[in-house]
């Protein structure tokens, strides 16, 4: 497997709360980061706002670049532009790893709920889109809010981590443990990804009638 403090990490969607949020920790613990945004500018306002907060070396680009410029990338964008940007960056994705952390949800007065997607899951959408990529799926349950505040010193959960690639997951396991109190744990091939996205909206709903910020622990591991 690939050392993993010697790749850059790209964040496409890196000025939205849970790019942005992982990229904060990254950054921190010392890893090259690129912030992808459609407009150029706004990540690399985003990634003086990190610098400023965690240290490191941390760029903002658009998204085009950051995909380029990355050997290993965070997809963290609204689902509904998912397949439009995954589409337009296969050929800067070819041959890296992919990691997809977008819950396709949707929201109305009873709360979220999952959304029907053709292809089984955003990260099956993403394996079709990027047949030269390695896709994987992971983070979709980290609490953005506690990875922004550094004075919370261990974000303890565990996060799941699905591929068909065995590096790929190992690596992204790897990557997720470089985040205090994070444990990275192997959770299925892709194919399985679509009840991990779902169950973002069961989390959502414990977070708001509770008023915390829950996460997952798997016993027995």
């Amino acid at each position: 497997m690939t050392e993993i403090r010697d790749l850059t990490v790209g964040v496409l969607g890196g000025t939205g709360p849970q790019g942005k949020g992982l990229a904060i920790r990254w950054a921190k613990a010392g890893l090259k980061v690129i912030i992808g945004s459609r407009s150029a500018e706004r990540a690399e306002l985003a990634a003086k706002e990190i610098v400023e907060v965690a240290g490191g070396d941390v760029r903002g680009a658009d998204n085009s670049d950051c995909a380029a410029d990355s050997d290993i990338v965070l997809v963290a964008v609204p689902w509904d532009g998912h397949g439009d940007l995954l589409a337009s960056l296969r050929d800067q994705l070819a041959g890296k790893i992919v990691i997809d952390c977008v819950n396709p949800l949707g929201f109305d007065k009873q709360g979220p709920f999952a959304l029907p997607v053709t292809e089984g899951s955003a990260a099956q959408q993403a394996e079709l889109l990027l047949p030269e990529s390695r896709v994987t799926a992971a983070f979709h349950h980290v609490s953005a809010v506690l990875l922004a505040d550094l004075a919370v010193s261990e974000v303890d959960m565990d996060v799941l981590v699905l591929g068909d690639d065995r590096e790929a997951t190992d690596t992204v396991r790897a990557l997720a443990e470089l985040v205090p109190g994070f444990r990275g744990v192997y959770g299925g091939r892709l194919r399985n990804a679509h009840q991990v996205e779902a169950f973002t909206a069961n989390l959502i709903a414990i977070n708001r009638r509770y008023k915390t910020h829950a996460g997952l622990k798997v016993t027995g591991v």
